[in-house]
């Protein structure tokens, strides 16, 4: 225990947390490019959010929610480690341009080695890292979520923000919920 005073001025305040929550960008990250992963860097930045997890889903959960095949998930994670560190080595996060941005790849799904379901992934990410929670997700991946039963549950704990303009037509509890998402970059 430090037993060393410090002295502030009378009526010192802390200065506020410039600093908020969590963006979460749920994926295979099988189809998103290095530019897609950047607009995504770029997006958290600019909301100033204070940690970028990067979820990627094993290929047991893909295959049961979207029945695509993918590269095996250890091939994929290799591949964000690297972009990670690549954009470490040109300082372009966790620096003063980043705004001091912190990107963390969650390795749950590695973990556990099997199926997901997105609640127990939201459950875990909500336990593990600071509110507020945007989920990141493709416009396919938002109707597949909002099809669920817990969708409901979830919406009202979390915002989404859609990659892309949707160009299918949404899921009825995605419309009725429409004040809980936005588009990135908009």
């Amino acid at each position: 225990m430090n037993r060393n005073g410090q002295t502030v001025p009378y009526g010192y305040e802390p200065p506020k947390e410039q600093l908020k929550g969590t963006m979460i960008v749920y994926d295979s990250f099988q189809r998103m490019s290095n530019e897609s992963l950047a607009f995504a860097v770029e997006t958290a930045v600019k909301l100033r959010f204070a940690k970028l997890v990067l979820y990627p889903l094993h290929e047991e959960t893909i295959r049961r929610m979207t029945k695509e095949t993918v590269l095996p998930y250890y091939k994929r994670l290799d591949r964000l480690h690297d972009w990670k560190r690549e954009l470490e080595a040109r300082g372009e996060v966790g620096g003063r341009g980043s705004g001091e941005l912190t990107i963390v790849i969650e390795g749950l799904e590695g973990k556990r080695k099997k199926y997901t379901p997105i609640e127990a992934a939201l459950r875990h990410l909500a336990e593990s890292y600071p509110s507020p929670y945007f989920l990141y997700i493709t416009p396919e991946t938002a109707n597949l979520f909002a099809s669920y039963s817990s969708f409901e549950e979830w919406i009202v704990k979390l915002r989404l923000l859609l990659a892309s303009k949707p160009s299918q037509s949404l899921h009825p509890k995605l419309e009725q919920y429409r004040h809980r998402w936005n588009i990135a970059g908009e």
